[in-house]
C-alpha cells in the first residue's frame, strides 16, 4: 500500500505544475519571432521566466526528494479493540 502522506504532499503537486508549466514557456521562449521579442523590449521574457519555472519546480520537488514526509502513525483498528 502506497505511502499516503508522500502521495498528497503539496511540494510535488506544486512542483510538478511548476515543471510542466515551465517546459511549455520555454518552449514557447525558444521559438519566439522577432514581432514577440521587440514588444518585450528586447528581453526573451517568455524564456527566462520558463527557465525560473522550471528551477523552482526542481527545487521543489528535490525538497521533497531530501525531505520527505514522516509515515503517519499506525493507528489500532476498532476489530483490535479488547471486547467487554
Amino acid at each position: 500500500m502506497p505511502d499516503k502522506t508522500r502521495l498528497f504532499d503539496v511540494r510535488a503537486v506544486i512542483g510538478g505544475m511548476f515543471v510542466v508549466y515551465g517546459v511549455i514557456v520555454t518552449l514557447l521562449g525558444i521559438f519566439d519571432t522577432p514581432a514577440e521579442i521587440d514588444k518585450a523590449q528586447g528581453v526573451r521574457i517568455n524564456l527566462w521566466m520558463g527557465l525560473a519555472m522550471l528551477a523552482l519546480g526542481g527545487l521543489m520537488l528535490l525538497w521533497l526528494r531530501l525531505n520527505p514526509p514522516k509515515p503517519l502513525a499506525e493507528q489500532p483498528d476498532e476489530t483490535d479493540a479488547p471486547q467487554d
